[in-house]
């Protein structure tokens, strides 16, 4: 009976050449992998189904080449580059923007923490302001706005049904969820990671 080995070992490759062991994908690796999709997604290159799909599998990849088939039609090729292989997971920061600054992290908490005094008009200030100058603290404001929007909008129907004992108890656990995932995505952004709201209607894109 054939038995499974899961750990990769040196064998013999294509034309009788060594075959090496792929290695292990890092956390870096994944979260910078995440990072592109999150990227990906707010350019309109992915819908929310396949950004859904793609972030799952990204984050449970074990080798670069679980990651190549995530990345292969949405990550930019460099002019330089064309013709090459699309880069795997250990590549990725070579393709990806800079690191945010602490300005940027510090208007993207703010476009998450605003809501809580102005709800959809606070993320939306800072969208206009500075959504031009950083695609880090748009994509931020965006999926701030889109929550806001979600919340407020999830509040006028459930409280307005309030007779109906399903959407005042969908009402109810909004309420918890805004008075804590705002606070939650601030702290994240600070600290220079992407972030995704669960469970949110997404009407403004980027452009």
């Amino acid at each position: 009976m054939a038995v499974h080995d899961p750990i990769p070992r040196p064998g013999r490759g294509p034309g009788n050449g060594p075959q090496v062991p792929q290695i292990r994908l890092t956390h870096a690796d994944r979260d910078a992998a995440a990072e592109q999709l999150r990227q990906a997604f707010s350019e309109g290159r992915l819908d929310e189904d396949e950004f859904d799909e793609r972030i799952d599998a990204a984050l449970k990849a074990k080798f670069p080449a679980d990651l190549e088939p995530l990345l292969r039609d949405v990550v930019p090729v460099n002019p330089r580059q064309q013709g090459a292989q699309i880069p795997g997971a250990a590549q990725a920061p070579a393709v990806q923007e800079g690191a945010p600054t602490g300005a940027e992290r510090v208007w993207g908490a703010a476009a998450h923490v605003s809501g809580y005094l102005l709800l959809p008009l606070g993320p939306l200030l800072v969208l206009l302001l500075q959504g031009d100058s950083s695609p880090f603290v748009r994509r931020h404001a965006m999926e701030a706005l889109n929550y806001q929007l979600t919340t407020v909008i999830g509040w006028i129907v459930g409280f307005g049904l309030f007779f109906l004992v399903l959407p005042a108890i969908a009402a109810v656990l909004m309420l918890l969820g805004w008075m804590f995932l705002p606070a939650i995505a601030g702290l994240v952004t600070l600290l220079g990671s992407g972030w995704k709201y669960p469970l949110t209607w997404r009407p403004v894109k980027d452009r």
